[in-house]
């Protein structure tokens, strides 16, 4: 047979649930969290387990270059090839000349007696250089040579999809060695606008 609750409990009752609805109500919104996204992922290799020769494709309007090995998709990357001041080359070209440590004779930095640098962008031979200054060429690691002083080589990508060089084909630091290594002089590179 129902019983009903002492009064007291009934009220108890009432005011836990009126609590708890209460709380609900009030419940502050958590404030949003600002996720930053990372860096861009600026290529992909997969071609280490690919047996073949090595190809390169590098399509100047999207500034991305496709890697083939053996005639297998072997990864992409994004470049940074010249600008619409120092344009690159387009055409069929290969691999005439591979060194490591490279550095440009024709365009890098001019410093002071101290060792400052006076001027950041210059060209070998036409920007002044003061006394006691020098020019210090910049530096193209894994430099494989293509077209006259055009080359690929690890450099700045500053910003994915744009050109940025004096017609040379940068590439990410971590590609550029990669592909320094597997290919041969007589790779072939074609370039497209």
């Amino acid at each position: 047979m129902f019983q009903p609750k002492p009064l007291f409990l009934r009220i108890a009752a009432m005011m836990v649930l009126t609590g708890l609805a209460s709380s609900c109500r009030h419940a502050e919104t958590p404030e949003p969290v600002e996720v930053k996204p990372g860096p861009p992922v600026l290529f992909e290799w997969k071609g280490a387990a690919l047996p073949g020769p090595i190809a390169v494709k590098i399509d100047l309007s999207e500034q991305k270059a496709l890697l083939t090995r053996g005639g297998q998709p072997a990864g992409w990357t994004y470049v940074a090839s010249g600008t619409s001041s120092h344009p690159t080359p387009a055409g069929s070209f290969s691999i005439r000349e591979k060194v490591r440590d490279k550095w440009s004779t024709s365009w890098g930095r001019i410093v002071d007696a101290s060792g400052d640098t006076v001027n950041g962008n210059a060209k070998n031979g036409r920007d002044a250089v003061p006394v006691g200054g020098r020019f210090v060429g910049a530096a193209m690691p894994f430099w494989m040579r293509i077209n006259g002083a055009i080359g690929m080589h690890a450099g700045p990508i500053p910003h994915p999809g744009s050109p940025a060089s004096h017609g040379c084909i940068r590439l990410p630091g971590e590609l550029a060695e990669i592909l320094f290594e597997v290919t041969e002089l007589g790779t072939p590179v074609e370039v497209v606008p």
